[in-house]
């Protein structure tokens, strides 16, 4: 039967559903224990919201329910790819994954602190920066006392790591 015979309250609506973090094709899905735990958390979350949907107005919850498993399509696919990373497993005196870094920037006095994260568990309002940011990539494999610089169209940003924690 052609499409143009079905009646259009009919027609089901695909549910846009937002990309999750950007993750480049052929990178490692590295995630901290606390990161798998909020990735699990937030699907058992959206799991819950399903099983709860109300059946007010049929075409409403179908529309929520298909929206609900797109977004858990999404979830499952990165916590099948996540691979955990133990800081304890990490070299004490090196920036690596899941470090905090205590860095300043510069000649300013204050310091700054940011934990270096899988993509979804990348916040920066929490002091947590993705491992594939321009800044994480340039702290990765730093000591204390080691300085990165920051190539910028105006000028150089230099930063000194001043603390490292796991």
């Amino acid at each position: 039967m052609s499409r143009g015979f079905v009646k259009e309250d009919d027609q089901e609506v695909i549910p846009m559903v937002p990309p999750r973090a950007d993750l480049p094709e052929g990178v490692t899905n590295y995630v901290t224990r606390i990161g798998m735990k909020e990735l699990l958390d937030e699907k058992e979350a959206l799991i819950n919201e399903r099983e709860q949907l109300g059946h007010h107005d049929e075409k409403e919850r179908r529309i929520a329910f298909n929206h609900i498993n797109a977004k858990l399509q999404l979830l499952t696919s990165r916590i099948n790819s996540a691979k955990i990373v133990e800081s304890a497993n990490q070299p004490p005196n090196e920036v690596r994954f899941g470090a905090v870094v205590t860095f300043k920037i510069g000649d300013d006095t204050k310091l700054n602190q940011y934990q270096i994260v899988g993509v979804d568990e990348a916040d920066v309002a929490k002091g947590k920066i993705s491992f594939i940011s321009p800044i994480a990539r340039l702290l990765i494999d730093k000591k204390v006392g080691d300085k990165a610089i920051l190539k910028l169209a105006k000028a150089d940003r230099v930063f000194e790591i001043m603390e490292i924690g796991y």
